[in-house]
């Protein structure tokens, strides 16, 4: 059975490599394609989804819709001091053929949920700000989807953009909330998880540049900036990949070893924690588990699920 999916996404190195396993897996077909405010600028990272469906094979064939520009109340900020002004390190790869649709990103989420109710799966790997704005027009949508994946938060662990935040929720931490309420079926990728279990070392990134092919060249020239990043910043040598495990996880679940339904929520106060994902691990909230955390995933089978894509 083909898993139907759509990707909400700002665009860089390792967002362009999640929509690449969405797109080139055997049993996958992405219905759209939704940018969102993140990590570098909004145009940029627009380009960036159009050239990554250029390069995967499938130009013209998957829409691209342009979704929020602007946090819903947070100050504005983005990535690119870690992504490098183009979302690829400096890679100035050529603008793609095919052109963004006319029509809204929210808009269109809201119309293809409704008229695909049940069949949907999307990988949210942005800020929420557009899923935010769709389930505000529409309450409905939230029950309509098959399942939400999310990249984003930290299960009650160190952050990558503060000390307690991860960048997806901390760049929109209001729209991170509402959706985090609204009712989807959830399953969250934290980014201790990506710290524990992301990283491609070395060897294994040396494996993807021998691939030699269309897919594996964008990789490894785009991926450069973040491998520098990753070992000037965390100390340690490779790069991270918490897109991908969304993605990978969407089109492969057996590659979760071990994942617990918890109550989460964002903390959306300025201050030392905004943007804090609260999980519920000691049950002390009183509310009922709102999404499913993952706390470990087989690794192997991620990265073979990259190299597979980029073959």
């Amino acid at each position: 059975m083909t898993l139907r999916l759509i990707h909400d996404t700002d665009t860089a190195q390792d967002d362009a490599f999640a929509l690449m396993i969405g797109l080139r897996h055997a049993n996958t077909r992405v219905e759209a394609v939704t940018v969102n405010y993140g990590n570098v600028d909004f145009d940029q990272m627009v380009e960036n989804a159009l050239y990554t469906i250029e390069v995967a094979g499938f130009g013209g064939r998957v829409p691209v819709y342009e979704g929020c520009r602007l946090p819903l109340i947070a100050p504005f900020d983005d990535s690119s001091y870690v992504h490098g002004v183009d979302g690829f390190g400096g890679a100035n790869f050529p603008k793609a053929a095919q052109r963004a649709e006319t029509e809204n990103a929210v808009s269109a989420l809201i119309r293809l949920i409704n008229d695909n109710p049940g069949e949907l799966t999307i990988i949210a790997q942005a800020p929420l700000t557009n899923l935010a704005c769709a389930v505000a027009a529409d309450r409905s949508i939230a029950g309509k989807v098959k399942h939400l994946y999310v990249m984003g938060g930290t299960n009650n662990a160190l952050g990558n953009i503060t000390a307690a935040a991860e960048a997806n929720f901390w760049h929109d931490p209001e729209a991170a909330k509402v959706v985090l309420a609204a009712g989807f079926p959830t399953t969250i990728v934290p980014w201790d998880l990506v710290m524990s279990h992301g990283r491609f070392s070395p060897d294994q990134l040396r494996i993807i540049d021998e691939l030699d092919t269309p897919q594996s060249r964008f990789f490894t020239r785009a991926n450069r900036a973040s491998v520098e990043y990753v070992e000037k910043t965390h100390g340690v040598p490779g790069s991270t990949h918490p897109d991908s495990i969304a993605a990978a996880i969407a089109v492969e679940p057996s590659i979760i070893t071990k994942a617990t339904d918890y109550f989460v929520d964002v903390e959306t106060n300025p201050g030392l924690t905004q943007g804090y994902m609260l999980v519920d691990a000691v049950r002390r909230s009183g509310r009922e588990p709102n999404a499913r955390v993952v706390e470990a995933i087989d690794q192997d089978l991620f990265f073979q699920t990259m190299v597979n894509a980029l073959s």
